[in-house]
């Protein structure tokens, strides 16, 4: 069943190369449209879900970012309103994806006599999907990144001391790897059960100040959990193996444009340290281009602490476009 775009937003499509039809949510028509005046179009704020989230995710902060930017929020193949294909669940078929929105945005935005410049802020995966799009295709396409909560590497490795003061806190190695494939395809409701409790920071680490009512659980729990079970699940377990496996700290190498990196402090996903990799490499290359800021709650920060998000989100992308 097809999901309803959130308020102030619409639905809109394009086609990949392998033709998947790709959903997203925007803030603005696209194609011809009788007004062209609208400041909004010169800056897209691209937002990119996590694994097995769709667009839907981002309902706290569409209202607030749309107010001054494009806002687009796909829903990658396999997930949401987007096509599901047979194969398809690796990392790199998702970052052809964005390449393939990319240049429907840009082709819309010609329309309207702009040069559309693009700020993507990558969650989870969906900073993976971006460090891929950096290393087969460079970062010419965009004019600052933030990513969330991610590192690049869940595996433990022995390339570079990337241990469990790095990686992922419970997806690090091949045994739970393929403990974690199980668990979505034989007992996927409780893995989506189990991925809110790991990724709110007041259910993964909760505070005495923390609303922990059972309705706010209940709403929180209901709202993720209904969109995870939107997907197949064994086409995500599979993704999931490429994703954990994928290393991407050469292509945080090659970024050249203004990064921010938001981390939860209370995540349940990784450590601050592994998280704080992509700006010691952006920084290692480019002095003052990267830096790091360390929200309150877990992984789904955006979520959680959206007005904090909105005004840094707004703030970074004002400042690429200086």
């Amino acid at each position: 069943m097809a999901n309803d775009a959130e308020t102030g937003m619409q639905y809109a499509y394009c086609i990949a190369n392998d033709g998947c039809t790709l959903a997203y949510q925007t803030s603005l028509p696209v194609g011809p449209a009788p007004s062209t005046s609208d400041i909004r179009r010169k800056t897209c704020i691209l937002l990119l879900h996590g694994f097995s989230g769709s667009s839907a995710y981002f309902k706290r902060n569409f209202d607030a970012l749309s107010a001054s930017h494009w806002v687009v929020a796909p829903d990658m193949r396999g997930h949401g309103n987007s096509g599901r294909t047979r194969g398809g669940y690796h990392v790199a078929r998702l970052a052809a994806d964005l390449r393939d929105l990319v240049a429907h945005l840009k082709a819309s935005a010609s329309y309207f006599g702009t040069g559309l410049k693009i700020v993507p802020v990558g969650c989870s995966i969906g900073a993976a999907v971006l460090w891929t799009y950096v290393e087969l295709f460079r970062c010419t396409d965009f004019s600052g990144f933030v990513f969330v909560d991610q590192a690049p590497l869940q595996d433990r490795s022995r390339f570079g001391s990337w241990n469990a003061s790095k990686s992922h806190l419970g997806c690090y190695d091949e045994a739970t790897m393929l403990a974690a494939q199980q668990a979505w395809i034989n007992d996927s409701s409780e893995a989506h059960r189990d991925l809110v409790r790991g990724c709110l920071g007041y259910r993964q680490a909760p505070e005495p100040e923390d609303d922990n009512s059972e309705e706010r659980k209940r709403q929180d729990e209901d709202f993720f959990v209904r969109i995870s079970a939107q997907c197949d699940q064994t086409w995500l377990a599979r993704l999931l193996s490429d994703h954990t496996r994928y290393d991407h700290r050469e292509a945080i190498d090659e970024i050249t444009v203004p990064t921010v990196v938001m981390a939860g402090r209370r995540t349940g996903c990784f450590p601050l340290d592994g998280m704080a990799e992509t700006v010691r490499r952006v920084e290692q290359h480019h002095p003052g281009l990267a830096r790091m800021s360390v929200f309150d709650s877990g992984h789904w920060l955006f979520y959680e602490e959206p007005q904090r998000f909105n005004k840094e989100v707004i703030e970074f992308v004002n400042q690429c476009m200086t």
